[in-house]
């Protein structure tokens, strides 16, 4: 009997229906599957052959191709063209003939054979599909339940499957319960023997966003936005945002009436401490902000090195510093910039301390005293350059300094600057062997 009739149909609507595999995609694979058995059945994996299936009438239909050669050298792969042209007057040489063949032919071994081969091909199909649906998920944050633990990887059931929390993407100072539910961001999926592997976290700043998102409308419609989140392994979290709406208090929106929307973050994040930061183009107000919940008093920068020198209260430094250095740590990575603190009293020594040296430079100068070098530095005269590059006039302004006076203050400034690059010359050629 050269065809066979399955109850076809019925069985391909149920995987579809249960497996979410397209008809078309098992018709192709049973096809392919037969070819497989038959072959194996003949003990000739070389055989040509094709197999077709209806869908609807569930008839199969198998056929052995064989090429139109003039000398056959495998007369299961190849005819004649004496032999072809008898069964079919308008063969020609290299012509394709296909033979039907029985289906019962394939015996109880071959039809072991290819059920066993549609099942892997379905299970390979389930595994691209699982694939597929796992990566369009990349980027989202997925609700889950903790379903085990894996060593100190715990193991995530997301409904559909299962995700891998590895223990680099868990935050160390939350503790999770089987059963418990929880936020993930799915970070990417790796294809493994036993199917794919989606690969979540709880430390991506994706995830914080996300819980924005979730929480605060303005930040779902872009009224607010967060221009960067950096955060601390031990849960410490610094949000910088910024608002397009001059009406729309940014930080405000975040926090909610009562602090009732970031509380639910927090809640999510196990308790985690998030300090919200004023974005600004403005580097003093972005670093003042960053510096939060510590209270800045002055703030000095330098473009070329991208550093800040602020100042702080004595009570608010160990706040500004955080604990082993935290809360400075973060708003050097939410801004850029080298970030250097020094409380009121340390400042106010330092530049005591400057003030009395540039007193002891200037009492070594002709016709200058101590109080004289009190004067100086008190008028703003700061370097021997400055005094030696002064008008005389700038110095008589000043009181108890006469025109002879000054003009010894300024030939003595210029004379000390002669020296000291003498002086240096000297050192450098010394240095240098010359």
């Amino acid at each position: 009997m050269a065809e066979q009739t399955i109850e076809l149909l019925p069985v391909l609507e149920q995987i579809e229906r249960e497996k979410g595999i397209k008809k078309e995609d098992l018709l192709k694979t049973i096809e392919i599957a037969l070819v497989s058995a038959f072959r194996k059945h003949e003990g000739n994996k070389n055989l040509n052959l094709e197999v077709h299936l209806d869908e609807n009438t569930g008839k199969i239909k198998a056929y052995h191709v064989k090429k139109v050669v003039e000398k056959p050298t495998d007369t299961a792969m190849e005819i004649s063209l004496e032999d072809a042209l008898k069964l079919k007057p308008k063969a020609t040489l290299g012509m394709d003939l296909k033979f039907e063949i029985a289906i019962n032919e394939f015996g109880r071994i071959a039809a072991q054979t290819a059920k066993q081969v549609i099942i892997q091909k379905i299970r390979e199909i389930e595994k691209e599909n699982l694939f597929a649906e796992y990566t369009s998920k990349i980027g989202q944050v997925l609700n889950g339940m903790v379903y085990k633990f894996v060593g100190k990887n715990i193991i995530v059931d997301i409904g559909k499957g299962e995700a891998i929390l590895p223990v680099r993407e868990q935050c160390p100072r939350e503790r999770f319960n089987i059963g418990e539910r929880l936020k993930v961001y799915v970070l990417k999926v790796e294809k493994t023997p036993r199917g794919p592997q989606m690969v979540v976290s709880r430390l991506h700043p994706e995830l914080i966003k996300n819980l924005f998102r979730l929480e605060v409308p303005e930040v779902y419609d872009n009224t607010v936005e967060i221009k960067d989140i950096v955060r601390e392994p031990q849960s410490r979290i610094k949000v910088a945002v910024l608002s397009h709406n001059m009406k729309v208090d940014a930080i405000g929106s975040c926090v909610g009436v009562k602090g009732i929307r970031i509380k639910s973050i927090i809640q999510e994040l196990h308790g985690a401490r998030i300090d919200m930061v004023a974005f600004s183009n403005d580097p003093v107000q972005y670093i003042t902000s960053a510096l939060s919940p510590a209270k800045v008093i002055a703030v000095e920068i330098n473009e070329a090195e991208k550093r800040a020198s602020v100042i702080v209260a004595d009570d608010q430094l160990s706040l500004a510093i955080g604990k082993e250095g935290q809360n400075v740590r973060l708003a050097v990575k939410l801004t850029g910039w080298h970030i250097d603190i020094k409380s009121e009293s340390a400042k106010m020594a330092a530049a005591e301390s400057q003030k009395e040296q540039k007193i002891d430079d200037f009492t070594g100068l002709e016709g200058v005293g101590e109080k004289t070098a009190q004067i100086l530095v008190k008028a703003g005269f700061k370097t021997m350059d400055s005094l030696a590059n002064a008008a005389v006039e700038s110095l008589t302004a000043l009181q108890g300094i006469g025109e002879k006076t000054a003009q010894k203050i300024i030939n003595s400034a210029k004379k000390h600057g002669t020296d000291t690059e003498q002086d240096t010359e000297l050192t450098r050629n010394k240095n240098t062997g010359q």
